[in-house]
């Protein structure tokens, strides 16, 4: 407004000085030589600058045109939760939470769950980028994977990432992503899930290890676990299910076979806890899961992570990001640094199982 108030005055500046020099003879307009010059020298000139001003007006500077994160008023994050189960609802629920805490009512959540489908997450994803949300939340690696070929402008923080060098197909990765991707992962030490196995049950030949095949991060830990296992004297057997529907008949194959079974973070088996548990159970097989949501529904103990405390991790990621004091393509991927050995009370006495001392019974 005064960029046009001070254009509209140098206008009028300049044509008082054509009308000045002009003087009205018998109805005619004559002009004296030295008026007529001031007004071709100085009218141009006012003109000019009023152009300038006008241009300036139009033109807002850096600062007008990007403005930083901290001077929006609202905030729209979209979430892409892969599968409900009690791990990923932990981990948004944390999310959420400490988003809330900083932004309360400014901020709002596009929450949708893609009920374990990949092709639904690719849409959740697609529309949270049309909608133009102003970060993504994308919990379990499908999720992730969605998210990362749905933008490569819109912030996207993975939660429940066990290996995000896996997830994306990076080669030698270092800790950071890069671009528009961080997050955190849930992944404990391997190693020391294995050592649960040969520490409760040290009179076990065999273990199997039981996952998802269409999951890369599952086979990752299996892997890892699996040479763990064998370097401790045990035979190790590798059972994998597609998908929710062959999960009892693998269960079944398993427990027919080994003495103990192995099951890592895998989303499609934390979604079917109670079908394993209806095979397992019975047949007297105990497990050693991932993670205490896992353990809760068909294990008798793990090396757990906090999911909610690992989404409170990632929602302050957000908020650096949200506020502009970080940049997310610099930003190493988070870990949870205090993993504790919790055990199942009612499958351990069911099962006979003798828990150590240092074991935290799971609520």
């Amino acid at each position: 407004m005064k960029n046009l108030r001070r254009l509209l005055a140098l206008l009028t500046a300049a044509t008082m000085i054509t009308i000045t020099g002009c003087a009205t003879v018998g109805g005619q307009s004559t002009q004296s030589a030295p008026a007529a010059t001031e007004a071709s020298e100085e009218a141009p000139a006012a003109e000019a600058e009023a152009l300038s001003e006008a241009e300036s007006a139009e033109e807002p500077s850096e600062t007008e045109t990007a403005a930083s994160p901290q001077e929006k008023e609202s905030y729209l994050i979209g979430i892409c939760q892969l599968v409900q189960h009690p791990a990923l609802d932990a981990a948004t629920q944390g999310f959420k939470d400490a988003l809330t805490e900083e932004f309360g009512e400014a901020v709002s959540f596009d929450e949708q769950n893609a009920a374990g489908d990949t092709s639904t997450a690719a849409t959740i994803c697609t529309n949270l980028v049309s909608e133009n949300v102003d970060l993504i939340l994308a919990n379990a690696t499908p999720a992730l994977q969605a998210a990362a070929a749905a933008t490569n402008e819109i912030p996207v923080l993975g939660t429940s990432i066990t290996e995000y060098g896996v997830a994306l197909e990076i080669e030698d990765f270092n800790g950071t992503v890069g671009g528009n991707i961080s997050g955190t992962s849930d992944l404990p030490p391997l190693d020391k899930q294995a050592a649960m196995v040969t520490e409760l049950f040290p009179e076990a030949k065999t273990a199997g290890i039981l996952y998802c095949s269409a999951e890369p991060n599952s086979k990752y830990q299996a892997d890892m676990v699996k040479q763990n296992l064998e370097a401790s004297g045990l035979t190790v057997n590798i059972y994998t299910f597609s998908d929710s529907n062959d999960v009892a008949a693998v269960t079944g194959e398993a427990v027919a076979n080994v003495d103990v079974i192995y099951i890592p973070t895998d989303n499609t088996a934390a979604s079917c806890t109670e079908a394993i548990n209806n095979v397992a159970k019975p047949a007297g097989i105990p497990i050693v899961a991932g993670e205490e949501g896992i353990m809760s529904g068909c294990g008798v103990a793990t090396l757990s992570i906090s999911y909610y405390d690992l989404g409170v991790t990632t929602g302050k990621m957000a908020i650096r990001i949200l506020k502009g004091e970080e940049n997310i393509s610099e930003m190493p991927i988070e870990y949870y640094p205090d993993p504790v050995k919790k055990y199942n009370p009612v499958l351990s006495e069911a099962l006979g199982v003798t828990i150590p001392d240092d074991y935290t019974a799971a609520e």
